[in-house]
């Protein structure tokens, strides 16, 4: 186990580079200040370095709303800001050096209910795709889980970078911003017909939408993958 303080001083910390990429992408970034004793539990918890991309959100962001807050990346948020990593992820009450995410670490949801998750050391046996320590997202349209094919750096590099409007662009309608904006932090959008139905996937424009917990969102998205696929998805994270 290393101590916090092997964890937070070190050479060349990635805050100042993410906080650029963050800043000069042509998709708006806001930032939520952190609680910093939560960031340095989460830290120790965790134990990544502030020489991380992921050390550096926890360190030093509440919460990352991406593009309006379509995304909502996990951090260290104030009390009551914002879901945070270690709620959503139900990190132990204090230090536990056994404790390990099952298959991996949610660090942030979409609206739609989305979630993107860091794999673990064995994806395959948690029934997911992609590598260890690669990004895959849980897809509220196909009700499966995707590799995304690139790292947790490289995948906060690319939320940032204008791809999201590819990404989602069957999933979006005119006027998703002031919908979206409209959201508290613990909330999402319930569309019927569900995305995951021919008539929503023909026109996703043509849906009703209504505001829900997050939770909820989530709730229904794992028991329809189970109903749907055969399959239970797993752990979707705690909102």
């Amino acid at each position: 186990m290393r101590e916090l303080s092997q964890l937070i001083d070190v050479e060349g910390p990635a805050w100042p580079e993410l906080r650029e990429t963050l800043g000069s992408g042509p998709v708006s970034v806001e930032i939520l200040p952190p609680d910093s004793d939560l960031a340095s539990s989460s830290l120790l918890q965790l134990q990544v370095t502030a020489r991380s991309y992921l050390g550096a959100v926890v360190l030093h962001c509440g919460a990352l709303l991406v593009d309006d807050g379509w995304v909502r990346v996990f951090g260290s948020p104030v009390d009551g800001a914002t879901p945070g990593l270690a709620r959503v992820n139900q990190f132990p009450g204090a230090f536990d050096s056994a404790w390990r995410p099952d298959a991996g670490l949610v660090v942030a949801h979409d609206v739609l209910g989305g979630v993107f998750a860091l794999n673990g050391g064995a994806p395959a046996s948690a029934g997911r795709p992609g590598a260890p320590g690669e990004i895959v997202y849980f897809a509220p349209d196909s009700l499966r889980w995707e590799a995304l094919g690139a790292g947790h750096s490289a995948w906060l590099a690319w939320l940032a970078s204008g791809a999201l409007e590819e990404f989602y662009a069957s999933l979006r309608w005119p006027g998703w911003q002031d919908e979206v904006r409209a959201l508290n932090s613990d909330q999402g959008l319930s569309l019927f017909p569900p995305l995951w139905s021919a008539e929503a996937r023909q026109d996703v424009s043509a849906t009703s939408r209504r505001t829900v917990p997050m939770a909820e969102l989530l709730g229904v998205a794992r028991d329809s993958c189970r109903q749907v696929n055969g399959v239970d998805p797993g752990f979707l994270g705690a909102v």
